[in-house]
């Protein structure tokens, strides 16, 4: 979670992402189902508490709380969709850690969910936390108006199926066995799929449940989609250059693997400078709401100033 060269603004990013992550482990604590929920036995509800609960960034999380106070929403609902988001998220790790996808042992500094139990049971955790995301967004609990709920439902849906994360892990696959490595607009749909649009949807699930106008939903919309991007090109920079140990899991397996990134593309300054640009670009979306949207500018210039 370390910033370079600690850049002023860092302490309070620091401070702020703190607070928010020991909300979002709150209530993930008392949203996943109890370890002994099926006897002593089965290992799925260990898993799925293992899957989600002590690690990651908190990124998706933090953007959801702070644009649901942006827009006034209650914090009850917004902690709630946070931990949904990051129940959606924990399933997808799980999934693409397996053998059949990126077949990697290490996850957070951890044992990966099928080394650490089997396939098998990393199969159902990850069923399970997907269906669990949309079991919280629906309950009543989540925002008292079933419009709402309905309306973060399917945003979730939308941001990961096929026309999503799902079909942004497909392309991904797909790339692995292609005759020419993909190109740089390639690179930027498959991102945009994969890895951004549940980072748009966490930002924008705090606008619904703060009933935000559609202009101000079309510029939390652009701030994420900008931020989302610089996030990747900065995860694939430090893929390159970054410490594995710090990562907690393997780096330099794209490379290894002959995938065009936007490294491979842009070179390693190249893709910097397009990921600082970027940062900058959502920075700036968040001009109409002043002062009030400080913590998501602070998330864009953390976004590139990471080093996990």
């Amino acid at each position: 979670m370390a910033v370079a060269e600690a850049p002023d603004w860092a302490p309070e990013f620091a401070e702020r992402l703190a607070t928010d992550v020991a909300i979002v482990e709150g209530a993930l604590e008392s949203l996943l189902p109890a370890a002994n929920l099926l006897g002593e036995r089965p290992g799925l509800a260990p898993a799925m508490r293992y899957a989600s609960l002590g690690g990651g960034k908190r990124l998706r999380a933090y953007l959801a709380l702070e644009a649901a106070e942006l827009f006034g929403a209650p914090s009850e609902g917004a902690e709630r969709a946070a931990a949904a988001v990051e129940c959606l998220h924990a399933y997808s790790l799980v999934h693409d850690d397996m053998p059949c996808m990126d077949d990697d042992d290490l996850r957070r500094g951890r044992p990966t969910v099928h080394r650490r139990w089997d396939e098998a049971t990393a199969v159902l955790t990850g069923d399970a936390l997907q269906t669990l995301a949309f079991e919280i967004l629906a309950d009543p609990r989540t925002h008292a108006d079933g419009a709402v709920r309905a309306e973060l439902c399917l945003g979730l849906a939308r941001a990961a199926g096929a026309a999503g994360m799902v079909g942004g892990q497909a392309l991904d696959i797909a790339a692995e066995t292609a005759a020419q490595p993909l190109k740089l607009a390639e690179i930027e749909r498959l991102q945009a799929l994969k890895t951004g649009a549940l980072i748009v949807f966490a930002a924008e699930a705090g606008a619904i449940l703060g009933r935000a106008d559609p202009a101000a939903r079309a510029a939390i919309r652009g701030y994420a989609e900008a931020l989302g991007r610089a996030f990747q090109i900065q995860d694939d920079v430090l893929d390159v250059s970054g410490d594995a140990e710090a990562a907690g899991k393997a780096l330099r397996k794209d490379a290894a693997a002959g995938k065009a990134t936007f490294v491979s593309l842009l070179g390693l300054e190249g893709a910097r400078a397009r990921a600082a640009e970027l940062a900058a670009e959502a920075e700036a979306t968040l001009a109409p709401f002043g002062a009030r949207a400080r913590p998501l500018a602070l998330a864009a210039r953390f976004t590139v100033a990471r080093r996990t």
